[in-house]
């Protein structure tokens, strides 16, 4: 072809110019992906992960065989002044029914004729008086007890212990007065008997299986005077009668002479059970 002419180059002549080029860039596209036949090298997370969803699904099945259906962590448990006053409820209930029940077995019984079912029935009722089931009225005494009104806010190296009453204090009232010749004792308005439980509970006492919350209220029904000489000469209450008077104790302790106390039937449960020795 003659110099300068503008004729278009051959396909020959264009495949051979852009060989080297075309070369050129498939080297830098292997160059960047790495060597052939390698494989690419996992990250923690994509091992992590699988492991961590199998673990949640496990412990989700776990609790849903353990639950039973029901919430393993219910609410009013978390509240125990909430589940203190149903209890109590329940129990007041319970105790409802027990004496629905003793009123229909003692109309039944009396509607037996039959004379040794009368001879049982006439030394059950004279010994209702000595084991508390009957109502007994009188003159008396009346005890409370309360907690010092001195709170852990003010300025006092007094230990809380001595701030508040204590099942003890109010077992010390009890027999003080059994001692001064009482017929009849109640706390709270429940009747004292011989099975009688007087409990600490947290910041109150429980009687015959209800708590009761301060101030606890003793009454014994008998002569004053001498249930007065009797509950203010006990060693015990004698310390505790001093400490009422302390400034820095002041727990709470009051007397009171009564003309007229009614001390109604023990309501209770009277079933008992006992230990047998094993053969």
């Amino acid at each position: 072809m003659p110099s300068g002419s503008h004729a278009s180059p051959t396909p020959a002549d264009e495949e051979s110019s852009e060989t080297p080029a075309r070369a050129a860039r498939w080297r830098d596209v292997l160059r960047s992906a790495g060597p052939v036949g390698a494989v690419r090298r996992r990250g923690p997370w994509a091992v992590a992960t699988p492991l961590v969803v199998g673990l949640s699904g496990a412990l989700f099945a776990v609790s849903a065989a353990s639950s039973d259906g029901t919430d393993l962590r219910p609410g009013r448990y978390t509240d125990v002044a909430s589940l203190v006053e149903a209890e109590s409820r329940s129990y007041q209930q319970l105790q409802q029914r027990v004496t629905r029940l003793n009123a229909d077995v003692a109309r039944l019984t009396g509607a037996v004729d039959d004379p040794e079912v009368a001879r049982l029935q006439q030394e059950t009722d004279q010994l209702k008086g000595p084991a508390g089931l009957g109502t007994v009225r009188g003159p008396g005494l009346t005890v409370t007890l309360s907690d010092s009104p001195i709170s852990l806010a003010q300025t006092t190296d007094v230990p809380l212990k001595l701030l508040l009453v204590h099942q003890q204090d109010v077992q010390a009232v009890v027999n003080a007065m059994w001692r001064g010749g009482a017929s009849a004792v109640t706390i709270q308005g429940q009747r004292v008997v011989s099975t009688t439980a007087i409990k600490c509970e947290g910041n109150s006492i429980t009687i015959q299986g209800v708590p009761y919350p301060q101030p606890y209220v003793i009454s014994a029904v008998g002569d004053p005077d001498a249930l007065t000489q009797s509950v203010i000469t006990d060693g015990y209450l004698t310390n505790y009668i001093a400490q009422s008077e302390a400034p820095d104790i002041q727990i709470g302790w009051s007397t009171a002479v009564e003309s007229d106390i009614t001390a109604p039937p023990y309501d209770g449960l009277l079933d008992l059970s006992y230990a047998t020795p094993a053969s």
